[in-house]
């Protein structure tokens, strides 16, 4: 990994995050560090996946909030502002399954359109695994003490509360894939 679009990536990132949301910030970066090191532990893209990782909450800058959907309005600023690569701009934008997400908000057909699915389910299950194993401050945690903290912060009967519930199973299972991968690995 020679690094130029993970620096490119980290200074768009703490631009727009670092700032106005700096638990946001803080926790990007923890899922950028988790990214950096599955991807070694797997030979997995490490460039693109730690680029993802650490831009896949910009859409949470309140300057790009133009839908209220943060993976959309990243996926959109990245490719429009920044015409950054399309591979990174897809996994932004489907990141942790927006696609449930987009379906609660009546967004599914624009996300799809627009972003289709990145075709790479490694690569999907790896980001899922890293935003969903670290903390909003950025510390490791497990998958079940995340979702509990999701599922704490946002109200059952809300739009988020409603995504986690209907995600759980899917989040379990890339989480699932890529403990299994980490643990085959030599050691």
């Amino acid at each position: 990994m020679n690094g130029t679009m993970v620096k490119w990536a980290r200074a768009v990132a703490e631009v727009e995050l670092g700032e106005p949301l700096p638990r946001r910030w803080a926790h990007s970066q923890g899922v950028a560090q988790r990214a950096a090191e599955v991807a070694a532990a797997l030979g997995y893209d490490a460039e693109l996946l730690t680029s993802a990782a650490v831009l896949h909450d910009v859409g949470y800058a309140p300057r790009l909030a133009t839908t209220g959907f943060h993976p959309l309005d990243g996926a959109r600023f990245l490719r429009d502002i920044h015409a950054a690569d399309e591979r990174l701009v897809r996994l932004v934008a489907n990141h942790s399954l927006a696609l449930l997400e987009a379906e609660e908000r009546g967004l599914r057909d624009v996300l799809e359109v627009e972003f289709p699915m990145h075709d790479n389910q490694r690569l999907v299950d790896a980001l899922i695994y890293c935003d969903m194993t670290t903390t909003p401050d950025g510390k490791i945690t497990s998958v079940e003490a995340r979702l509990a903290e999701i599922k704490a912060r946002y109200r059952a009967d809300r739009l988020v509360g409603r995504f986690i519930h209907r995600a759980t199973p899917d989040i379990l299972a890339a989480v699932g894939r890529v403990d299994t991968a980490l643990t085959a690995q030599p050691r």
